[in-house]
């Protein structure tokens, strides 16, 4: 090949041993640099692509892709079964489900706790989201049963063990505007439960807020007709929601409107963003240290090695070699640092989210550790990056090599 012999230079003068032990110092400490940079940037965004993806998860496995919702706050959706049959037909939406959400007041044992209640569909529910299938005690039979009595309801972990409703425990729910309108406002209804599932997300939010019912249960509680206030749709493509929530807004009546799951956390994902180009920057200035050190590494070596450099030249190597030797020799440091950076990187990535090394509060973070979540495209666009400075840095050497005068150099030989 026509770089062979500018590549064997590069390497030789990278690995033999010189007199000039600084700048041996030097190549190391660049290709550290080097390292930590790679190493750190892979680390850094597992670290943003873990929480993104984890919250992406949890939440979705809560809240719908597309949500149906009465424009007017407060009215409900008449006719929902029909209106779920004809969304079901709209191109990309692959399920639906009805709800009728409420806030609840739950007195258990223990301590009386505020949630979320949610009347449910079972079997619309388990194609729209998996909150319910990770069931760590009961099950939902009582739920399909409409002649429970009590009705069940399915709670959270962490609700359990704040509250003491332990399974199959008799709990009552305080509804406070499903009662009479008293001269002082709505009089609240007290309705028993019976606890007939247990469930666990991981995600801190939703194992300590939401609980679970029957549609029809949640009606006869708050004393209402057969209506939802919600129509949940999964959708194909999740980027695709907001385009789809326009061809969903045609198929229904106009006393209805769309919210995409997009719209309902534009501040959380805006942030996540964020914090991603924020990471990308500060962490690539690691890159830009080793870079430094690459250029002083070379400009010594050009002036250490003027004399190799002009028998080099007085035996026929062109110019355009002697730049070439000076490049290779910080892409070679850009290569190895990159891939003691990955190696480095990936793996603690890999055992830092195996065992969890990370611990977090849930009631903080709503998640119990740091996920840790790499991606290929990732550690090909980062090596990319670091040897592209690192073969920035050569630019100025590599030019002052070839400005060597064999004859000046070599006279007093």
């Amino acid at each position: 090949m026509k770089s062979s012999f500018e590549l064997f230079i590069a390497e030789r003068y990278l690995r033999a041993r010189r007199k000039e032990t600084v700048i041996s110092f030097i190549t190391v400490i660049s290709v550290l640099g080097v390292a930590a940079g790679v190493m750190a940037l892979v680390i850094a965004l597992a670290v943003t692509n873990g929480f993104r993806n984890t919250l992406e998860r949890n939440l979705l496995g809560v809240m719908p892709h597309i949500s149906v919702v009465p424009k007017v706050p407060g009215e409900g959706i008449a006719n929902w079964r029909e209106a779920m049959a004809r969304l079901r037909k709209v191109p990309h939406v692959t399920a639906a489900s009805a709800a009728l959400f409420s806030p609840v007041f739950l007195v258990g044992a223990l301590q009386s706790k505020g949630a979320y209640l949610k009347g449910i569909d079972v079997n619309s529910e388990l194609a729209i989201g998996d909150t319910l299938t990770h069931l760590k005690a009961g099950s939902l039979d009582l739920l399909r049963d409409p002649n429970a009595r009590p009705p069940g309801i399915v709670l959270g972990s962490r609700m359990v063990e704040d509250t003491g409703m332990t399974l199959n425990s008799r709990v009552t729910a305080v509804f406070p505007e499903g009662g009479e309108l008293t001269p002082f406002g709505p009089k609240p209804t007290f309705r028993p439960f019976r606890v007939a599932g247990i469930f666990e997300t991981g995600f801190f939010e939703i194992d300590d807020g939401y609980v679970f019912t029957s549609i029809a249960a949640a009606q006869r509680m708050l004393g209402i007709e057969d209506v939802v206030n919600m129509i949940e749709l999964k959708v194909d493509d999740l980027d695709r929601a907001p385009e789809i929530a326009k061809e969903v807004e045609r198929a229904i009546d106009q006393r209805y409107t769309t919210t995409t799951w997009q719209e309902q956390n534009r501040q959380l994902l805006n942030a996540l963003r964020m914090e991603r180009i924020v990471t990308i920057i500060t962490i690539g200035l690691i890159e830009l240290v080793a870079a430094l050190n690459i250029l002083i590494t070379l400009v010594m070596m050009v002036m250490e090695k003027y004399r190799d450099i002009a028998v080099l030249m007085s035996m026929g190597a062109r110019r355009n070699q002697i730049r070439r030797i000076f490049m290779f020799q910080g892409v070679l440091i850009g290569v190895v640092g990159s891939a003691i950076g990955l190696a480095l990187g990936y793996t603690l990535c890999h055992f830092a989210d195996k065992y969890r090394w990370l611990r977090l509060e849930e009631q903080v973070y709503s998640m119990s550790f740091v996920p840790f979540e790499t991606r290929w495209v990732d550690g090909v666009w980062i090596a990319a990056a670091a040897i592209l400075v690192s073969f920035l840095a050569t630019l100025y050497p590599a030019r002052n090599a070839t400005r060597i005068a064999p004859a000046e150099v070599l006279r007093y030989e």
